[in-house]
């Protein structure tokens, strides 16, 4: 079977994002009995009246989400989830066994709240940019992001008060309140990560030389571009605005070659988090022989 270059990515990725969770989890989250929006903060939960370890735990909470994926989110999510699932839980017993008497080294919850949102939120960003999760509560965000059109960030600190708040009863209050406090900010750090890596420009550009942008634009960027007729306010002269939307990469080598053609041209960006789109082909042009 033929391995694409999308999957290596795929999986290079997931497994980098795993192990960042895994690590975050059993050296900060755990030590400090921080329930924040995850299944290791339920696990953290449970395991106070349960005999088992937190990795078990959350393995057996992620096989149980997993099935619901399955059926309620889609099955290449959830395929590609599985090993993240499974992985996460592994990483933390691996962990335990060359550091079995590991009790923190912050010292300190709101430290090891800190350093386990921004290395945890990398992780499942990474995961998630792949269409893919550390498993888990990721599954109810995705099914909230998908069925009700709710931001993923938000998802996570909706979903994530209702097993933080308890942790207030079942530790103590500071313990409960630091929970729920990085519940929250890991909606922005997750929102943050993720469109860090996602997010494409929209160029709209004025010039006089529009053919040749729009011919570096089809050729060289392989990107779409959209000609509208716009008229000046001031002027009332008629001219064509370019519209295209590119990647950061993409945007740089645009704006090189706009100064280089039209140093007098005028251009406006735009940030985009989105966008649905079928892909063109690009044609392949024989030499005739």
């Amino acid at each position: 079977m033929k391995i694409s270059k999308t999957g290596i990515i795929d999986f290079i990725l997931i497994t980098i994002g795993t192990i960042i969770c895994g690590v975050a989890t059993y050296f900060f989250m755990v030590p400090s009995n921080l329930a924040i929006a995850s299944v290791s903060g339920v696990a953290i939960l449970i395991g106070k009246f349960v005999p088992l370890s937190k990795a078990v735990l959350i393995l057996i909470l992620n096989l149980v989400l997993l099935v619901i994926s399955w059926f309620f989110v889609g099955r290449e999510f959830t395929i590609k989830s599985i090993y993240p699932s499974v992985g996460l839980p592994v990483v933390m017993m691996i962990l335990g066994r060359f550091t079995p008497n590991y009790h923190g080294v912050m010292n300190d919850q709101f430290l090891d709240m800190i350093c386990y949102l921004f290395l945890c939120d990398l992780g499942i960003a990474l995961m998630v940019v792949r269409n893919a999760s550390s498993g888990g509560l990721d599954v109810l965000y995705k099914m909230a992001n998908k069925y009700l059109n709710i931001d993923f960030g938000v998802a996570t600190s909706v979903v994530g008060l209702f097993i933080s708040a308890p942790a207030i009863f079942i530790y103590d209050p500071k313990t409960g309140v630091l929970s729920i406090l990085g519940t929250y900010v890991t909606g922005i750090i997750i929102d943050h990560y993720v469109f860090g890596m996602t997010t494409k420009l929209k160029v709209c550009i004025l010039s006089k030389k529009n053919d040749e942008i729009c011919e570096y634009i089809i050729n060289e960027l392989h990107s779409g571009v959209t000609r509208y007729e716009a008229s000046g306010g001031f002027t009332g002269d008629k001219f064509d605005e370019i519209n295209v939307i590119v990647n950061r990469n993409e945007y740089a080598k645009l704006m090189k070659h706009l100064r280089e053609v039209d140093p007098d041209a005028f251009a406006t960006v735009t940030n985009i988090h989105d966008v649905m789109y079928r892909p063109k082909r690009i044609a392949k042009q024989h030499s005739a022989k």
